[in-house]
C-alpha cells in the first residue's frame, strides 16, 4: 500500500482539483485499513469535478489484485480495470453486451456505481454479479439488488465494489467492432481536450448536447474552461483551468436550461465567473 499526498489535478480526466491524502491499496487487508477513517473512492476520475481546495477525507485508490481480470471475460474482473480495456477484449471474443460503453474512460466500480453507459446500453446491463466491500466484509450482490436507475445504483452507504462478472452474448468480432463504430459516430465522438465527460443528464426523451447546441451555448467559456465545440454535453479544460471555472460554466449552462448535472463534485465549489 502507497500513502501520498497529491493533487487530485494529476488523478483526474478532467485536470481539475486540490490536494488530498491518496492512499492506493492492492489488497483486501490494504482496504481493510484504509476505511477505517472517512473515505472517497477514487476510479479513473472519470465524471468527477474536484474542489480546487482538494477534499479533507482519504482518497482511496484500487490496484493491485484489484486490477486483475480473466481475459476471457468469463471470470471475475476487477473494479480497477478500465471500462475501455474491456470493450477491445470483448471485441477480440466476438462478445456482445458492452459496446453501449463506448468511449466511457470509467473503471469498472465507478462504472457500476454510477451506472455508465450511453442510450446504446448501461453497465447493470452487463453485469451477472457484483461483490461489494462494505463494513470489513465482502457481499456478492446479484444486479437486481442494486436499484440500479438511470446514471444511479443504490450501493450500501460507503460500500465499494471490489469485483464483478459479466454476462455477455457470445456474437463476432466484426460484429461488436461495427456496433462499436456505430455508437461512437451516434455520439458524435469525444473531444480531444481534458474533460469529465459527459455533464449533464439527458432529459427524458431528449439529449442535453441538442439542447446545449440549440441554445446556442456551444464554445462558452470561463476562464480556462469552455463548452466543447465538438460536443455540447462536454465541458473541457483549455489548460489549466480551476473547479471554480468549470462550475460557473454548468451554472451558466443551469441559467438557460434545466439540466441536471452528471458529475460527481467533490467538495465546496464557488463558480467563479472570470470571462477569457
Amino acid at each position: 500500500m502507497k500513502i501520498e499526498r497529491l493533487p487530485l489535478a494529476r488523478l483526474t480526466t478532467l485536470g481539475v482539483g486540490g490536494e488530498a491524502e491518496v492512499w492506493t491499496v492492492e489488497t483486501l487487508a490494504d482496504l481493510q485499513k484504509a476505511t477505517q477513517a472517512p473515505y472517497r473512492v477514487l476510479g479513473n476520475g472519470s465524471n468527477l469535478l474536484v474542489s480546487d481546495a482538494g477534499v479533507p477525507e482519504r482518497v482511496i485508490r484500487l490496484g493491485g489484485e484489484f486490477a486483475q481480470w480473466d481475459p476471457s471475460l468469463q471470470g471475475w474482473i476487477g473494479a480497477a480495470v478500465l471500462i475501455p480495456n474491456l470493450l477491445q477484449a470483448a471485441a477480440r471474443l466476438g462478445l456482445s453486451g458492452l459496446e453501449g460503453l463506448f468511449g466511457i474512460p470509467a473503471q469498472v466500480g465507478g462504472a457500476v456505481r454510477m451506472n455508465a453507459g450511453t442510450r446504446f446500453g448501461e453497465m447493470a446491463e452487463a453485469l451477472a454479479w457484483v461483490e461489494v466491500f462494505h463494513q470489513g466484509r465482502l457481499q456478492v450482490y446479484a444486479p437486481q439488488e442494486l436499484g440500479f436507475g438511470y446514471r444511479r445504483s443504490a450501493l450500501p452507504e460507503g460500500g465499494i465494489v471490489t469485483r464483478v462478472r459479466l454476462k455477455l452474448t457470445p456474437s463476432s468480432p466484426q460484429a461488436v467492432r461495427a456496433r462499436m463504430r456505430m455508437v461512437d459516430a451516434a455520439r458524435k465522438g469525444q473531444p480531444k481536450k481534458k474533460s469529465a465527460g459527459c455533464a449533464f443528464k439527458n432529459p427524458p426523451g431528449d439529449s442535453a448536447g441538442r439542447l446545449i447546441d440549440a441554445a446556442g451555448l456551444k464554445g462558452s467559456r470561463i476562464g480556462q474552461a469552455m463548452i466543447s465545440l465538438e460536443h455540447g454535453n462536454f465541458l473541457v479544460n483549455l489548460g489549466g483551468a480551476t473547479a471554480a471555472e468549470m462550475y460557473a460554466l454548468v451554472r451558466r449552462v443551469q441559467a438557460v436550461l434545466p439540466l441536471e448535472v452528471e458529475w460527481e463534485i467533490w467538495g465546496e465549489i464557488v463558480p467563479q465567473e472570470v470571462q477569457g
